[in-house]
């Protein structure tokens, strides 16, 4: 099962690679940033090799430090429309996250000063690798890459101080992606996988992809009708139901917490939670 990653070189300069084992081959032109989504359309596995490294010898950066589009997909779990007390609507809800949100596997999240009620969302996101505009729901999937996890961490309060979730979901650090992309085809049935989530080692999200309300293609589909989608656009598909905000009593991360998303196959991304400072 071929496996993706973006990392810093040991001498600090952002590129990307696959992992072999316990090393990384480093797809990246030597000497130079290179970026896991330029080279996504033309085909990862025709990259030749520059260098080769030790896991433990590379920082990781999330998965597509600089993607283009991240469109957040919300409410497409019956469960998490069912908590949440809305009416589940004719479309899905679609929302944006900006690139300075992203920290990568192991890097903390960060709760702002601004708020306690810090939540956590695991989700399966989907790397677009061939992009199009008006993609028909029936060739969806010949434009995924691959998958990977994302944990859509909210602040609450803030999401809704209005009808609009931008100022919830877009505070600097809140958005862990990552560790690694898993190929399209490696993954196979994508929809039998259950996205699991556990803070301090409990349980508090599980459910399969199986039972997105939109599926995938169908979110493709409709998200390329008003965007053109580009190669490392990144689509998060939605959170179960189980959100701390949700529980009672609520239950919101802080610092010294851990908080982590697994989904099958494709592996765990795994977070401490700090304080802003």
């Amino acid at each position: 099962m071929t496996r993706y990653l973006s990392f810093r070189r040991p001498n600090g300069v952002p590129s990307f690679g696959r992992i072999d084992g316990e090393t990384v081959s480093d797809l990246g032109a030597p000497g130079a940033a290179a970026w896991m989504r330029d080279a996504l359309a033309d085909g990862l596995e025709r990259l030749p090799v520059s260098a080769t490294y030790a896991r433990n010898q590379l920082r990781l950066l999330p998965l597509i430090p600089n993607p283009n589009k991240i469109l957040c997909i919300g409410l497409n779990y019956a469960t998490h429309v069912a908590e949440t007390g809305r009416e589940q609507k004719e479309h899905p809800a679609v929302f944006t996250r900006w690139t300075d949100t992203l920290v990568a596997q192991g890097e903390p999240l960060v709760r702002p000063p601004e708020s306690t009620r810090f939540d956590y969302e695991g989700e399966l996101a989907v790397i677009i690798g061939k992009g199009g505009r008006r993609i028909p729901r029936a060739r969806a999937m010949e434009h995924v890459a691959g998958y990977s996890i994302f944990n859509d961490a909210s602040v609450r309060d803030w999401q809704r101080h209005n009808i609009q979730f931008t100022p919830g979901k877009n505070f600097p650090g809140t958005g862990a992606f990552g560790p690694e992309m898993v190929e399209r085809d490696a993954v196979g049935d994508v929809t039998a996988l259950r996205v699991q989530t556990r803070l301090n080692g409990t349980v508090v999200q599980d459910q399969p992809v199986s039972d997105l309300i939109w599926d995938i293609p169908y979110l493709i589909e409709y998200c390329s009708t008003f965007t053109e989608l580009a190669p490392g656009d990144v689509i998060a598909t939605g959170t179960p139901g189980g959100v701390g905000d949700k529980r009672t009593p609520p239950l919101y991360m802080k610092a010294g917490d851990r908080v982590e998303v697994a989904i099958g196959a494709i592996g765990t991304l795994s977070n401490p939670v700090i304080d802003e400072h």
